[in-house]
């Protein structure tokens, strides 16, 4: 006698993955797990390389028995900022690549914000409230604001000094300090202090790097353009923010400084667009996280 084999039975769809527990915080990972004071720490390894560089700069002009304020060259200066940028930017991806193993776009808000003319009003109101405060504070001290730092480079000496401290100025500092100072130093304090106490801090150092290159009594208003910077990287949750802003200001203050006319309006445009295209290319190089606990992405 002979058995018939079994009918199959199709097990149906495969069960759904078992859904994130209502009520836990978020999985911590990338930027949520950097420790607040990390966000000191890079600075100092962001500052490693120029003050290194400027040693040696430094050494060579003594040896030569010239004077370090009077005879320093310009083409010395612009490469030793280009190397500070550039310490802006591979300090804080090295910090992160090590506490991480390897950095994401979305740890330092390398993406567009999701609702761009919100962004855009937030920009305008942070740009408009900087810009009446530090009017007011200005005109109470009886301050000239001057931008020191394009005379100091040599922009008067040639039109490649000029090109060249052009691009430091109103695209490279952009990227570079709000990488540093939005992408890693106040996500990290954060971490520690909160929003407001992180804007404050990372102003307060933010204003405080440039006490070098830009008049004493010109720093509380920088400190005041960096917390609104954290903020509007805050509110909006993308780097792309802040970063548009930094280098809207510094076109406007560069073309002053320079008694530009039609050249501002073209050097804000390009400024903005070479601006972001950086970041968003810095941002395919990164790639971005999945995680995998109910696709739960950590936000910015």
């Amino acid at each position: 006698m002979t058995s018939l084999p079994p009918a199959y039975v199709h097990p149906g769809p495969p069960p759904e993955p078992p859904e994130y527990p209502e009520g836990l915080p978020p999985l911590r990972q990338g930027a949520d797990t950097w420790k607040w004071w990390t966000g000191l720490l890079v600075l100092a390894l962001a500052f490693t390389v120029p003050i290194v560089l400027g040693i040696f700069a430094g050494i060579g002009i003594a040896v030569s028995g010239g004077d370090l304020e009077d005879d320093m060259p310009s083409g010395v200066l612009i490469a030793l900022t280009f190397a500070q940028d550039i310490g802006f930017i591979l300090a804080p991806l090295l910090m992160a690549g090590w506490l991480a193993s390897r950095p994401k776009a979305e740890d330092f808000g390398l993406a567009p914000p999701r609702r761009p003319w919100i962004a855009a009003l937030l920009l305008l109101g942070v740009y408009v409230t900087y810009v009446v405060i530090s009017g007011i504070y200005l005109e109470i001290g009886g301050f000239e604001a001057e931008d020191q730092l394009p005379e100091e480079l040599g922009v008067d000496e040639s039109t490649v000094n000029l090109a060249l401290v052009l691009f430091l100025v109103v695209v490279m500092a952009p990227v570079a300090e709000e990488l540093l100072f939005r992408g890693y130093v106040y996500r990290a304090l954060r971490n520690g202090a909160g929003v407001w106490g992180a804007a404050l801090i990372s102003g307060l150092l933010f204003g405080g790097i440039h006490l070098g290159s830009s008049p004493t009594e010109f720093i509380p208003p920088l400190m005041l353009l960096g917390v609104g910077l954290a903020l509007l990287y805050q509110w909006t949750g993308s780097l792309y923010a802040p970063v548009a802003l930094h280098a809207f200001n510094n076109s406007i203050a560069f073309g002053v400084s320079q008694d530009w006319g039609w050249e501002i309006p073209v050097t804000i445009a390009g400024s903005i667009i070479v601006s972001l295209l950086a970041l968003k290319l810095l941002a395919q190089a990164l790639g971005t996280r999945r995680s995998a606990a109910a696709g739960i992405v950590s936000a910015t």
